[in-house]
């Protein structure tokens, strides 16, 4: 679920702030809008929190976030005038979310609770809330983007109308096929993982040391190692199934793991506490090494086969299907693609900063149909593979056109006409819902002139 960060930021202090005013915090309200009250503390809160966050805002913040929060109510309150509602599978997983990050951040519930003066229950309730209302506001708004329809002769008039100057930048884009390899493990180096794991567990259970202290010393999951191994709190569907399957089947502190082999590498587990349905583990991770002979072994593999397709003796698509061993490529021709937003569909062209770095350079000064020399890369998941790339097609960089960019340009003017479209009807609700500014709060210059004039 994508939401705008600023206004999250202020549900979520508003509906912290409430729990701080339940517990007799002094307080005032400072804005009225329609039969809800804005409070100074919502206000301060938030802009705290959006500090704290990176975010940042032109203007003063104490006329930005109560405007802001001000929208909201707005958007709330047409809510309830069309019967928008939500069900809790539609912010389960978001509140998941925003639980688990708390959680990392203060490590454990006690802490957690501790900060927020709050039980873990009525923190989720809170976070639910907070998503729940943050959902419906974006329900309303892509109600009311929904009656945006954009023609093709209206992409047309945008790019003959729009000063020159103004024409956007279409950087280059590229699309790539990948062939890869991974370098062969020795099994004696498995086999020396899995000694040294076995060892940890030894000396954990026989009360030699602390697995968090061998996970700090040890772990090859850096972000889990510093904080002794900890992950926190997940739920199944968040980590790899041969580890949660091992995970949300262990009940017991003092007992550690079997071996674990994901393809991150070679884990050993120990339980901390379950919380409904998610669990909270700490991990060792360890990575057999890879010999330098079994990279060079693939990068010779891989230039083989690409002085074959050079020849005509096969082609690239050929070679994909035989040697590949990337199977997000491997039934497409090898070509690559990515998703630009976490709902759309996966598109093949690329920017070069979008390209993993290792292909950007290996295909910066390729022409269009050229394969490229071997080289080795990292994956997400920090394995090492071999990789052979050929370059399919190239847009060089240049002022954006009907011709090349028709679906980026739609796609331009779409948002502009819609984000037209949702300040027309902020601005003609103003005009219709009572708003209250308190005295000092209202010398402001606000993105939309008019609160408290109706």
């Amino acid at each position: 679920m994508k939401k705008n960060i600023f206004v999250t930021v202020c549900l979520l202090t508003a509906l912290f702030t409430e729990a701080a005013a339940q517990n007799n915090v002094i307080d005032e309200i400072v804005w009225v809008v329609g039969d809800e009250a804005i409070y100074k503390s919502e206000v301060e809160e938030a802009r705290i929190n959006a500090l704290l966050n990176g975010t940042k805002w032109e203007g003063d913040p104490y006329c930005v976030i109560p405007e802001q929060l001000a929208v909201n109510k707005l958007f709330l309150n047409q809510a309830e005038l069309d019967s928008i509602f939500v069900t809790d599978e539609d912010v389960a997983d978001q509140v998941e979310y925003d639980y688990k990050s708390l959680l990392e951040q203060y490590v454990t519930v006690e802490r957690l609770e501790e900060e927020y003066k709050l039980t873990s229950d009525q923190i989720r309730a809170r976070l639910y809330e907070t998503n729940r209302q943050a959902y419906i506001i974006n329900e309303v708004r892509k109600k009311i983007v929904s009656r945006v329809k954009v023609t093709p002769a209206e992409v047309r008039r945008y790019i003959k109308d729009i000063p020159a100057g103004d024409i956007p930048d279409v950087p280059t884009q590229v699309e790539v096929q990948i062939i890869t390899r991974e370098p062969v493990i020795p099994q004696e180096e498995i086999d020396e993982v899995k000694a040294e794991l076995r060892s940890y567990i030894d000396r954990v259970q026989g009360g030699e040391v602390s697995f968090s202290t061998l996970a700090l010393l040890y772990s090859e999951d850096p972000g889990s190692a510093r904080k002794g191994g900890d992950l926190g709190f997940f739920g199944r569907g968040e980590m790899v199934p041969e580890f949660s399957a091992v995970a949300f089947n262990m009940t017991d502190p003092d007992r550690i793991s079997k071996i674990v082999e994901t393809e991150y590498g070679y884990h050993i587990l120990q339980f901390v506490e379950r919380l409904g349905d998610r669990v909270r583990v700490r991990h060792i991770l360890r990575k057999p090494r890879i010999p330098v002979q079994s990279i060079n072994e693939c990068i010779a593999k891989l230039d083989t086969i690409a002085n074959d397709i050079r020849s005509g003796n096969r082609t690239f698509e050929a070679s994909v299907t035989e040697y590949s061993q990337d199977k997000d490529t491997k039934n497409n021709n090898g070509l690559m693609s990515h998703r630009t937003s976490p709902n759309s569909a996966g598109v093949s062209k690329y920017s070069m900063d979008e390209l993993p770095p290792e292909v950007a350079r290996a295909v910066d000064r390729m022409h269009v149909g050229e394969i490229s020399d071997p080289f080795t890369m990292q994956l997400s998941n920090g394995k090492t593979i071999c990789a052979v790339v050929k370059l399919k097609s190239k847009i060089n960089a240049h002022k954006a056109n009907l011709t090349e960019d028709y679906e980026s340009l739609y796609d331009m003017v779409s948002y502009i006409r819609q984000q037209e479209a949702l300040e027309k009807w902020i601005r003609d609700k103003q005009r219709t819902t009572y708003v209250r500014i308190s005295e000092g709060w209202n010398d402001c210059d606000f993105i939309y002139p008019g609160w408290g004039k109706q």
